[in-house]
């Protein structure tokens, strides 16, 4: 399994794997997605390309997922999956160009809402060649 929810009190809590930071970015963006819609019943319709810089791999996480929830929020994009990521550190920058594709949510059964994502018990590790991150929402 490629992310996994966990228990929390009040929010919504997941961590989520892979072999490379940009795969364990890609599953927490299709874990979180699947908070709010079945990703795997969304169509492959429409692209998108989202770019973040910042100064922070946390940083680097919070807008990416964060871009997601306002990307539904404001044209009801709903994500099916990330199709490509790079993430490369400029000096002290972090930049992130992901290639996402997706449907108009409206013609699909929104389980649930996201309201943002969290700073709160947010982990980015490497161990053994595995990145791990464990991201918390609000909802």
């Amino acid at each position: 399994m490629k992310y996994e929810y966990l228990s929390h009190t009040a929010e919504a809590k997941f961590a989520a794997w892979g072999k490379t930071m940009e795969e364990a970015f890609s599953n927490a963006a299709i874990a979180m997605e699947n908070i709010i819609i079945e990703t795997e019943k969304v169509k492959q319709k429409i692209k998108k390309k989202i770019i973040i810089e910042t100064k922070h791999k946390k940083a680097l996480l919070y807008d990416f997922l964060q871009e997601l929830i306002v990307l539904f929020d404001s044209e009801r994009f709903a994500l099916h999956k990330v199709e490509a990521m790079t993430i490369h550190q400029k000096g002290s920058d972090f930049q992130l160009h992901a290639n996402v594709s997706g449907d108009d949510g409206q013609h699909y059964e929104i389980l649930s809402g996201v309201k943002s994502v969290t700073y709160n018990e947010m982990e980015i590790t490497e161990e053994k060649g595995m990145w791990k991150v464990v991201v918390v929402l609000d909802v």
